[in-house]
């Protein structure tokens, strides 16, 4: 199949036909905040408003906060109520290039020796419908990430807004059987595919943050016990881990039993490496000291992850940098190794 269009003012339609066989999330303005939530079947003007989300749509799959199990003890021991998502089938709608690389760098954690059912079988009930991103921020930096704002591999169907229309793309095989299935849609012309090559590189041109990924993991290696760099980077650091949170790729957690009496549940929830409980062990904590906290962000990033999985836990987003309230910047410290 070949592109295809929809006028802007026809993506409503679209969008209910998508409500017949699945739950359609896309961004939404909600609390102060903007994030991916359920599409209450009206509104699509966050064409003319959004950029990226703040909460990124990892929280779609690996919530904040996840009950998965409950428990009560009997006179024969514990019975277990698992609580796993349901199978029902979803749409991811408008998530850009960056945050669908995310998706597909946390894979491999969630899918490696351990499978994570609860993070999985979201996964497999979801499809992505990503919307380039013609006009990035200016503390984006995906270029250097090998990420393409307007251009993703990583979604089923990619959409290009070229002004009236939304140019439509199918890219895997289950986007291709969708759009098969959809009425509405009309084939692209030439002018179309034309406009959307030049927003492209229009908007990855646009991007002016950089890092040098030539020889950095020998580089963090050799720095490693540069104690004094690692403090000077870390001073004005406040550890809320706020760039934890609205990173992409981040995927810490932490499991607690809640009980009451003889029952309870088992809650899992998003943790930081950069609270300094967060290594707190028995007889010690490795990490109590800031410095090491920060050190052990962008190692695990920029050269554990690699070593472990062949990818950089990082798709240069930017939400870090947006975030910080002392304007912490990975970019400087990445570019100061």
């Amino acid at each position: 199949m070949g592109y295809k269009k929809i006028r802007k003012d026809q993506l409503n339609t679209f969008l209910r036909e998508l409500r017949k066989d699945y739950a359609v999330v896309l961004p939404s303005r909600s609390g102060g905040q903007v994030a991916f939530s359920t599409w209450g079947g009206e509104n699509t003007d966050f064409l003319d408003w959004y950029k990226n989300t703040v909460i990124p749509p990892k929280a779609l799959f690996f919530p904040p906060v996840e009950e998965m199990f409950r428990f009560r003890k009997g006179e024969d021991g514990y019975a277990i109520e698992e609580l796993m998502p349901d199978r029902g089938q979803q749409i991811v709608f408008g998530i850009r290039p960056c945050d669908s690389r995310a998706l597909k760098i946390i894979d491999m954690l969630f899918a490696d020796t351990y499978r994570d059912p609860y993070y999985l079988r979201r996964r497999e009930n979801s499809l992505l419908i990503g919307l380039g991103c013609n006009e990035p921020c200016d503390t984006c930096f995906c270029a250097s990430m090998d990420i393409s704002p307007g251009q993703s591999e990583d979604v089923d169907i990619l959409c290009t807004d070229v002004s009236d229309s939304l140019l439509i793309e199918p890219i895997s095989e289950r986007g291709n059987n969708l759009l098969s299935r959809m009425s509405g849609l009309s084939g692209a012309g030439s002018e179309e595919e034309s406009k959307a090559k030049e927003l492209r590189k229009s908007a990855k041109e646009r991007i002016a943050r950089e890092i040098n990924l030539s020889g950095l993991q020998e580089k963090m290696r050799s720095n490693f016990e540069n104690r004094g760099y690692w403090e000077k980077v870390s001073k004005k650091c406040m550890a809320c881990g706020i760039c934890t949170y609205v990173c992409p790729t981040c995927h810490c957690f932490d499991i607690n039993d809640e009980n009451r009496k003889k029952e309870g549940k088992r809650v899992r929830s998003w943790d930081s490496c950069k609270f300094p409980l967060f290594t707190r062990m028995p007889m010690e904590n490795p990490r109590h000291e800031k410095w090491r906290r920060m050190r052990q962000r962008y190692h695990h990033k920029f050269e554990y992850y690699p070593m472990n999985f062949g990818a950089i836990a990082c798709t240069g987003c930017g939400r870090c940098i947006r975030e910080c309230p002392v304007n912490v910047d990975v970019t400087e410290i990445i570019g100061g190794i």
